[in-house]
Order: structure tokens, then sequence, then C-alpha cells
């Protein structure tokens, strides 16, 4: 890998990473987001229906095009 990048210096920039960075996942906005509204104090008796309820928030939040770049802002990422 280290050799491919170093291949590709003169448009990519490569940066480390922690292992294990949730502040830095816009996915986990959308997770707390999706257990605030959709999935609170629910219990399905199969997957199936936790499935559906989280398609139905993942819907919710594309319809709210603000609230989706919330959880990128959040992150302090932005794409560019």
């Amino acid at each position: 890998m280290r050799d491919w990048l170093a291949t590709q210096r003169s448009w990519l920039v490569a940066e480390r990473l922690p292992a294990y960075a949730p502040e830095l996942n816009p996915v986990e906005g959308l997770w707390s987001n999706l257990k605030a509204v959709e999935l609170a104090n629910l219990c399905f008796p199969t997957l199936a229906g936790m499935i559906e309820q989280a398609h139905l928030g993942i819907e919710r939040v594309r319809r709210t095009p603000h609230l989706a770049y919330s959880f990128l802002r959040h992150t302090g990422l932005s794409v560019a």
C-alpha cells in the first residue's frame, strides 16, 4: 500500500485515522437520530420489523438534507 500511495502523491493526500473514532464517523449521528425517533422504545418480534423502521428513518433523513449534512458537520469533516 505504501508503494502505491507513493505513486499517487501528485493528487492524493492520505491521512492516518485512529482505529476507532466514532466522533469522526457521520453515520454515528444517523444511528443516534434513528434511535431517538424511529427506534425509540420499540421491541420487535423479528429483525425484519426493526429493519423496516430503520429504513423509514433513513428515508426521513434523506428527505431532510440539512439534517444529513448536520451529521457530517458534527464530525468537523467536509465534502470538498
